[in-house]
Order: C-alpha cells, then structure tokens, then sequence
C-alpha cells in the first residue's frame, strides 16, 4: 500500500467547513465542524485515488513547494 500526502484546504462555509484537495480536481466535501471535515476529506481522497486507478489513471503528485498566501488587495 502506497502512502500519499496531498496539501488540503478547510474553509469555512454555511453551516460548517467545506474542504478540498487543490491536487485532485472534484476532491472535496463538507464537514460541521473541522474534525468531520478532516474524517471526511482523508476518506473522499481514499475513493478518489482508488477511482483513479481502477481507471488506469495517474495519481497526480503534489509539487514542493506548495505556497498559500492571504493576499490585501485594493478594491473600488
């Protein structure tokens, strides 16, 4: 069995916390709190990875480094 690491994004959202895989497009799903959406992300990257290979496609691997930033920028 393999072990991949993938950079995952919690945010939140209405009524809890949507989290995605900027890695694997169509990754993601939604929790109430953070810890329901961490559980869930970790087993929608299980699915999706094995989907993937089933498939015969491959398992992107995330690039280092990985850079997210919060950016202040002036609007009118």
């Amino acid at each position: 069995m393999t072990n991949y690491q993938f950079t995952v994004v919690i945010e939140p959202d209405e009524g809890g916390f949507h989290a995605f895989v900027p890695a694997l497009p169509g990754c993601h799903t939604f929790g109430a709190t953070i810890d329901e959406a961490r559980a869930n992300i970790a087993e929608a990257i299980e699915l999706h990875i094995e989907s993937l290979a089933e498939d015969g496609e491959p398992i992107p691997i995330e690039r280092e480094p990985f850079m997210i930033t919060r950016l202040s920028v002036p609007a009118a």
